[in-house]
């Protein structure tokens, strides 16, 4: 704004009051956007907004991170062409037979002595 201190103002009363009136509708604007803004529904849903966007960002990076392990595990069991590595499989399966088979006795071993 230029400084018309030193100016003779040379507006009609039309025109000053035209002037005042839009100054009046700025700051009516402005006073009800500050309201909106710190009512408290608003600082509500833009808590809510922020706590969903921070977890979909977390989730989405777990996912990603996920995904990576699964592709790297699925890498090791199968070759580049998508057929089973067979020499691989066949001892995890093994081991996992053998851990379920070990729990099996386990718990039959364990009802045995309650009864």
């Amino acid at each position: 704004m230029a400084d018309t201190s030193n100016t003779p103002d040379t507006r009609t009363p039309a025109q000053i009051e035209a002037d005042i009136k839009r100054r009046r509708d700025v700051l009516a604007d402005t006073l009800d956007e500050i309201g909106v803004r710190v009512h408290p529904k608003t600082i509500v849903g833009d808590a809510k907004a922020k706590v969903a966007s921070s977890i979909d960002h977390t989730l989405g990076k777990a996912y990603v991170g996920v995904n990576r392990v699964v592709s790297d595990v699925k890498g090791q069991f199968v070759d580049d062409e998508g057929a089973p590595r067979v020499e691989r499989i066949v001892p995890v399966a093994l081991v996992a037979v053998g851990v379920v088979g070990l729990f099996v006795l386990g718990s039959r071993r364990g009802k045995g002595r309650k009864g």
